[in-house]
C-alpha cells in the first residue's frame, strides 16, 4: 500500500513538474515576442525618425531599414515616398502618408490624422527613386505569389541594390519555382557584378550566371567586371563570356531581322496582291490602288466607332467583310466609270487613275478630317513575348496569318472556281477567251472589285499597325508595283515571293545603308533584274502573253 502511494506520490509530483516547466516555457516565449514586438517598435521609431529630418541621406538610410526589417506597413510606406505621398510634422515628430483614397494615416499606427496642417512632404530626387524601386523588390521577393517574386527579382536585377543581397540568399536556398530561382540568381549576379567588394570566386560565379542570360544587359554588367577584374582568371572569364554573348547577341539580332523582314513582306502582300490581279488581266496601272488600302482601313475605323463596348473584341470579325465590300463596290464603280472606256491606252488610264485617287483622299478627308485616327488592337493582338533573344509582337503576327489565309483563298478562288478558270483564260489569250464565249467586260469589273476588295482588307492589317490617314495607302503602293513587277505580273506565287524577297531584303539593308538608301538600293537591283528578265520572275504562259 505505502508502495502505491509513494508510486502515485511520484506520478503527482512529475505531472506538476512537467506543468512547471510548460508554465515556463510559455511564459519565456510571451517575454520573447513582447520583447522582440517592442524591439520592432523602437526600430520602427528609429527608422521613421530619419524621415523628420528631410535629408537625402538619412532619408535614403531609412529606405534601406524599411527594406531589412520588413514592417508591415514598409510598403505602403515606401510607395507612398515614392508617389510624394509621404509627410512629416517635425514639431510633433509624426510621419503619415497619404493613401491612394486621400485619408492620411499614422505611419506607425496606421490611425487616421485629422490635422494635417503643420505636415509637409518629405523630397525625393532620383536616386532615392532607384533606392525605393529597390528597397521595394526586396520587400516582395518573398512574397507568396511567384509572379510577384519573379517582379521583385528583375526590379532587383535592374537597380543592383546591394541591400538586397541577404534577402536573396535566403529566398535563393528555399526557392521552389525554377524561373523565380534563375530570376534570383541573375538578380545576385549583377550585384556582384557591381560590388567592390566581391570576391574573385563571386565574380567568376556571377560571370557565368550572367552568361547564360546572354543579352545587352548581360553584357554590360561583365563589361563592368572585366574592368574592374584584377585576378587574370576573372579577366579571361569575362573577355570569353563577352566574346560568346556578342556571338549570341549578333545571330539574335539577324534572327529579329528576318522577323522583321517576315512581317513587312506580309503587309507587301496584302497591299500587292490586289495589284497583281488587275494588273495581270487588264494590263491596267491603277495609280488609286492605294486608296482602296485607305478605304479598308477607314471602314475599320467606322467599325470601331459603331460597334458597342460589348462587341469591341470582335471588332475585326465586321470589318473584314465590310473593308472587302466597300473597297470593292468603290472598285467596280472606277472600273465602269472610268477605266473600261481608257483600256489600251495605259497613259490615259494612269492620268485618270491618280486623278482618282486624289478625288478619294479629299473626300475622306471632308468626311473625317485630316487627322490621323487611331483603331485600337483586340486584346487577342495586343502585346508581344519572346523566343529566346527574339521578340515577336502579336499583332504582327495575326497579319501574317491573315496575308497567308488570303493568299490561300485567292489561290483556291482562281484554281477551284469556274470565275477563276475564266479570269486566267482572259489573263492568257483575251481574244480567245471572248471567242470561248467568256464576258471579258464582265471578268474585266469582277477582277477589278476582287483586286480592290482584297486590298480593301490589307487596309484593315495596316490600322492595326499605323495610323489610319488619307495618306495611308500612298506609302504603298510605289511598293506594291515593285512586287508586282518584280514576281511576275498577274501571278500570285510571284507576288508573294517577291514580297518575302523584297520584305526581307529591305529590313536587312535598313540598319546597314539606312532606309531610304535601301530603298534606292533595291529600286536598282529591279531595273537591273527586269532588263535580264522583263516577265519578272513568273512569266505568265499563253499565246497571247508570249505573243
Amino acid at each position: 500500500m505505502s508502495l502505491a502511494v509513494e508510486m502515485h506520490g511520484g506520478d503527482a509530483n512529475s505531472v506538476c513538474r512537467h506543468g512547471v516547466a510548460i508554465a515556463l516555457s510559455v511564459l519565456a516565449l510571451l517575454a520573447f515576442l513582447i520583447t522582440s514586438s517592442v524591439a520592432r517598435a523602437d526600430a520602427l521609431d528609429d527608422t521613421l525618425a530619419r524621415f523628420l529630418d528631410d535629408k537625402f541621406p538619412g532619408t535614403e538610410k531609412a529606405i534601406g531599414e524599411l527594406a531589412a526589417e520588413a514592417p508591415p506597413q514598409a510598403a505602403a510606406i515606401l510607395e507612398a515616398l515614392g508617389d510624394n505621398r509621404l509627410l512629416i510634422d517635425p514639431a510633433d515628430h509624426v510621419v503619415a502618408y497619404k493613401t491612394a483614397a486621400g485619408a492620411i494615416l499614422n505611419a506607425k499606427t496606421g490611425e487616421p490624422i485629422a490635422n494635417v496642417a503643420a505636415f509637409k512632404k518629405v523630397r525625393v530626387n532620383n536616386a532615392l527613386r532607384r533606392a525605393i524601386e529597390g528597397a521595394t523588390g526586396s520587400l516582395t521577393l518573398a512574397n507568396p505569389d511567384a509572379e510577384k517574386r519573379l517582379a521583385a527579382a528583375e526590379d532587383v536585377f535592374r537597380t543592383r541594390d546591394a541591400k538586397a543581397l541577404p534577402a536573396l540568399q535566403a529566398q535563393i536556398a528555399k526557392e521552389s519555382d525554377p524561373r523565380v530561382a534563375d530570376a534570383f540568381r541573375l538578380a545576385r549576379a549583377a550585384i556582384l557584378a557591381t560590388s567592390d567588394s566581391a570576391t574573385s570566386q563571386d565574380r567568376l560565379a556571377a560571370i557565368e550566371t550572367l552568361k547564360a542570360r546572354g543579352d545587352q544587359d548581360a553584357q554590360s554588367l561583365i563589361d563592368q567586371i572585366a574592368q574592374k577584374a584584377t585576378d587574370p582568371a576573372v579577366k579571361s572569364a569575362a573577355d570569353s563570356a563577352l566574346s560568346s554573348i556578342h556571338t549570341r547577341l549578333m545571330m539574335w539580332g539577324a534572327a529579329q531581322d528576318l522577323w522583321y523582314g517576315l512581317s513587312a513582306s506580309s503587309v507587301l502582300l496584302l497591299a500587292a496582291i490586289g495589284l497583281a490581279i488587275t494588273f495581270g488581266v487588264m494590263g491596267v496601272i491603277n495609280m488609286a490602288h492605294g486608296e482602296m488600302v485607305m478605304l479598308g482601313a477607314y471602314a475599320t475605323y467606322v467599325v470601331q466607332l459603331l460597334l458597342p463596348p460589348s462587341l469591341q473584341n470582335w471588332s475585326l470579325a465586321f470589318a473584314i467583310p465590310l473593308a472587302f465590300l466597300v473597297a470593292a463596290i468603290v472598285g467596280v464603280a472606277i472600273e465602269r466609270l472610268i477605266i473600261r472606256y481608257l483600256y489600251a491606252r495605259p497613259l490615259e488610264t494612269l492620268l485618270a487613275t491618280w486623278g482618282v485617287s486624289l478625288v478619294l483622299q479629299q473626300t475622306v478627308r471632308s468626311l473625317f478630317g485630316a487627322n490621323n485616327r487611331l483603331v485600337s488592337n483586340p486584346p487577342f493582338m495586343s502585346g508581344a513575348f519572346h523566343v529566346g533573344g527574339l521578340e515577336i509582337t502579336t499583332n504582327r503576327m495575326w497579319i501574317i496569318a491573315l496575308a497567308v489565309l488570303v493568299f490561300v483563298g485567292l489561290q483556291l478562288v482562281l484554281h477551284a472556281t469556274p470565275f477563276g478558270l475564266q479570269l486566267r483564260a482572259v489573263t492568257q489569250n483575251r481574244r480567245m477567251a471572248a471567242a470561248m464565249g467568256i464576258s471579258t467586260a464582265r471578268i474585266d469589273m469582277l477582277a477589278f472589285a476582287l483586286g480592290s476588295g482584297v486590298a480593301g482588307i490589307a487596309g484593315v492589317a495596316l490600322s492595326q499597325i499605323d495610323n489610319v490617314s488619307p495618306n495611308l495607302g500612298q506609302g504603298y503602293i510605289i511598293d506594291s508595283f515593285m512586287v508586282v513587277v518584280f514576281g511576275g505580273v498577274g501571278n500570285l506565287w510571284g507576288a508573294g515571293l517577291g514580297a518575302l524577297t523584297l520584305g526581307i531584303a529591305n529590313k536587312i539593308l535598313e540598319p546597314v545603308i539606312g532606309a531610304v538608301q535601301g530603298q534606292i538600293v533595291l529600286l536598282i537591283v529591279i531595273i537591273l533584274f527586269i532588263q535580264k528578265r522583263p516577265r519578272g520572275l513568273f512569266a505568265l504562259k499563253g499565246r497571247a502573253v508570249e505573243a
